[in-house]
């Protein structure tokens, strides 16, 4: 079972990216799909999550807007889309399958299968 991330690199602000998450030996479709990121010298944190079971998806608040999270379900392949990126959004990106309870979503514990991660790099 192996999470692959990718689609970082190095951008201007106000830029767009799109991240992808392929699965090898997982059906994303049935896992709930979590984007984390980290960035140099802070924690990791939770960015957006689509649901398994009903595709519901939600976002941080610093995501919000920014960023759209979605599926292609033939590609096997859980895409998050990053529009008018900022320097803040600098970080290694990190997808993840789990199967968290409703209220756990954002929560890294949750997860069980991790990607490598993907460096997004925004300048100003």
């Amino acid at each position: 079972v192996q999470l692959q991330a990718s689609g970082g690199g190095l951008v201007q602000a106000g830029e767009s990216l799109r991240l992808s998450c392929s699965g090898s030996g997982l059906t994303l479709e049935g896992w709930g799909i979590g984007w984390f990121r980290q960035a140099p010298g802070k924690e990791r944190e939770w960015v957006s999550y689509r649901g398994s079971r009903d595709g519901t998806t939600d976002y941080a608040d610093s995501a919000m807007g920014r960023f759209t999270i979605s599926e292609d379900v033939a590609e096997n392949t859980v895409y998050l889309q990053m529009n008018s990126l900022k320097p803040e959004d600098t970080a290694i990106y990190y997808c993840a399958a789990g199967r968290p309870i409703t209220s756990a979503t954002t929560a890294s514990r949750m997860y069980y299968y991790w990607g490598q991660g993907t460096l997004v790099t925004v300048s100003s």
